[in-house]
């Protein structure tokens, strides 16, 4: 049997539970890169939709809630990222061996 929800078919738990719930859960938990005044931006809405779900449905309420304290799966380290570079093999700096 097929779960449909709003007239879509759900492929995963997560879209499920967005579908079901109408909360969409980038916006609680953030994506896996973003910069500071986007991270910002992204609080100041969640806020503005928890308060709104704290009237009309207080366990989605508490579920975002829970998921404001959660992390994304990836964070960019911060700072600068350290580049090596290796010598492609069979290559000479500054030329090209035919093959």
């Amino acid at each position: 049997m097929k779960c449909i929800v709003a007239g879509r078919e759900p492929v995963t738990a997560t879209e499920f539970v967005e579908l079901a719930l109408g909360i969409d859960l980038e916006l609680f938990t953030g994506p896996a890169v973003e910069s500071a005044m986007e991270r910002a931006a992204r609080l100041d809405v969640a806020h503005e939709v928890l308060a709104e779900l704290r009237e009309s449905d207080p366990e989605a309420a508490a579920y975002a809630e829970s998921l404001l304290r959660t992390l994304p799966l990836k964070r960019q380290p911060s700072g600068r990222r350290r580049v090596v570079r290796r010598p492609v093999k069979g290559r000479v700096a500054g030329s090209a061996v035919a093959a």
